[in-house]
């Protein structure tokens, strides 16, 4: 696991879903307050890998999907019901890219 005290602070190092932060660092990396990530997880938007003592721990790709919450909701106006369907149909988008692509490069010689 990565060292994840300074997340807020990362300028570049490649996050996946093997690493871990609790709900103080996505919290800190975030700028948003525990209630606002109870929020996302109760709309499905964040899901728990784990809880850690009295922490949940959520996979770094987190970061990814709040951020993308926090920027439907100050530039669309998009409620957290809106987003978790806005970030579904964006991942189906990037999984149907990924076939098409896998396909594409089937079909070139």
């Amino acid at each position: 696991m990565a060292n994840m005290t300074n997340l807020h602070i990362l300028s570049g190092e490649l996050l996946d879903e093997s690493t871990e932060v609790t709900l103080v660092q996505l919290c800190r990396t975030c700028a948003v307050q525990p209630d606002t990530i109870e929020a996302m997880v109760d709309q499905g938007i964040l899901e728990p890998l784990r809880k850690q003592g009295q922490d949940l721990c959520f996979p770094a790709t987190s970061i990814k999907r709040i951020r993308i919450t926090l920027r439907l909701q100050r530039d669309l106006d998009v409620n957290l019901a809106g987003a978790a369907l806005a970030l579904e149909l964006l991942e189906r988008i990037d999984e149907l890219n990924a076939r098409l692509r896998i396909m594409k490069d089937g079909l070139e010689p």
